[in-house]
This record gives structure tokens, sequence and C-alpha cells, in this order.
């Protein structure tokens, strides 16, 4: 039997612009990490390219005191079809936005970061780039999804600190090698940062998408 894809609620997203000033502009969307929320990753809009509109999804799954795009499993490697299953619901939403924008990016923090390369792989010549900081790529693929990647080598930002307590190291090093051979990556490591954003790696995202 089919999964049941869980819808984005259109409602709740939130966006840097109002909706008379988005028509033509650049989308970045913007996914956040498990037990957290759509409100997350806007506190980083600020300093990205000002020309990018920033929608901020809720993830479908109530997990804690927030939400999660997937059940969790193992750490790093989850399950894969529950994956694929939210990756649908976000393209979904993703279609019937695309119209009112000139290219459309993804930016995901942990879970969401997994989820950003998810989308990727689904449509290797759909998105301008993907940015995962502190994410993963999901293993168990074993259909052609990653040669039709590797046929595109889109644009990828990788951003983790050596400091992460939460992405296990072998996710991290999977992820990298996954990167290096299927897309054009800018693979960055940042020196004590732990599960989170910093400023520098934060410019060095906002330098990625500008360029």
């Amino acid at each position: 039997m089919a999964s049941v894809v869980h819808m984005i609620d259109a409602d709740i997203v939130q966006w840097t612009r109002p909706e008379p000033e988005r028509a033509g502009t650049p989308l970045l969307v913007a996914l956040h990490g498990v037990g957290s929320n759509e409100r997350d990753l806007l506190g980083l809009a600020p300093a990205l390219p000002p020309a990018w509109t920033v929608a901020a999804l809720r993830a479908p799954m109530e997990w804690g005191p927030g939400f999660s795009w997937y059940p969790l499993g193992t750490p790093g490697s989850p399950e894969l079809a529950p994956v694929d299953t939210a990756a649908q619901g976000v393209l979904d939403w993703v279609d019937r936005v695309a119209p009112e924008h000139s290219r459309i990016g993804l930016l995901g923090f942990s879970q969401g970061g997994s989820m950003a390369l998810q989308l990727l792989r689904a449509r290797p010549s759909g998105f301008a780039f993907a940015v995962s900081l502190s994410g993963f790529v999901v293993p168990g693929v074993d259909d052609s999804r990653d040669e039709a990647v590797a046929a595109v080598r889109p644009r990828v930002f990788l951003g983790h600190g050596d400091a992460d307590p939460v992405i296990p190291a072998e996710a991290t090093a999977r992820t990298s090698a996954w990167a290096a051979a299927h897309t054009a990556v800018t693979d960055r490591t940042y020196a004590g940062l732990p599960h989170a954003v910093s400023a520098a790696e934060l410019a060095d995202v906002a330098a990625f998408i500008g360029d």
C-alpha cells in the first residue's frame, strides 16, 4: 500500500516578503531540524542575499515541542521510505508556488538538510542548489536517482562543525563522499562548532547563494 503523503500546510508557511512582492523573485525554501518549527530558520534570512524570498516550511509530524519531517530512526540513517514520502509532500507544495519564482533553492538544517539533499535527488535539475547545514545524505537509495544527480552535478553546499554531537561522523563522511561523487560541492568544516550555525558558516552560505 502506498504511503500517505503529508501535505505542507500552506497557511503556516513563513515568508520574508508579502505575497504581492514575491512574483519573479528567486525562492529559497527553508527546512528546519527535528523538534523545531517554521520560524527557526527565519533568523538566518537577514544575512542572506536580499534578492531571495525565503519561505520557511513546517514539517508535518509532531515531535516533542516542535515537528519532524520523518521518524528519526538511527541518527543519520533513517528509513528511506518515510523520507521519500516527506520529500514528495514538499515537492507538491513547491509545484504550487514555482510559477511565481524565477528559480528555487533549498536550505535545510540537520534533518532539514537531509530533506534538501533528498529533494535534489528527486529533481536534480529542478533546483538551483541545495544547502545542507549539519545534515546528511540518507543511505539506502539503490535506484537510478544518484546517477541522475551525477549527470546534472547540481550545486551543493555542505557545512558542519567538527564538534557536532548529534550527527554521527560516519553520516558526515558518507555525505561528503556522496556529494563529491555526484554534485558540484562546496564542503566546509568549522572548527569547534557544535550542532549549530555559526556567523562564519552563514557568511559562507550567503556567498554561495549569491554566486
